[in-house]
């Protein structure tokens, strides 16, 4: 990790994610937690750190569900204001919900995410947000 003084989580942060970083502004860190049943992956964000708006496609069931475990982050629908994240805080989304998640411009931030089962089932990666939203949440 760049800093030492980074987050004090439950789960080890793991890796840089070198596989998923074309999709984040900032660095990131992917920690698999689970391969079996359920995939579950602790991702942790330096500051400023976050994904670009993505949809979790699905014929059926299908989704995500964040569970936030330390830091402040900011999670954001299409169309609907962003929303502050803490420890504790749990995020369920919807398949075929457009949407972003990363931390605080100010703070690193984890949460597990949780891909909820679904047929068909498959992540679309779009945009990144844009800078002066991002800017605009402080």
């Amino acid at each position: 990790m760049s800093d030492k003084a980074t987050i004090d989580g439950i789960f080890a942060c793991g890796p840089e994610n070198t596989a998923y970083a074309r999709y984040f502004v900032g660095q990131s860190y992917l920690n698999i937690l689970s391969r079996e049943g359920v995939h579950i992956a602790n991702v942790t964000f330096e500051p400023g750190c976050r994904n670009n708006w993505h949809i979790h496609n699905a014929a059926k069931g299908g989704g995500q569900i964040l569970l936030c475990t330390a830091g402040h982050g900011w999670y954001q629908e299409w169309n609907k204001p962003a929303q502050a994240l803490r420890p504790g805080d749990v995020v369920h989304i919807a398949a075929g919900v457009k949407h972003w998640h990363g931390a605080a411009s100010h703070s690193w931030f984890s949460h597990l995410a949780v891909e909820v089962p679904g047929e068909d089932a498959s992540n679309e990666w779009l945009e990144p947000v844009a800078a002066a939203d991002y800017a605009a949440l402080g």
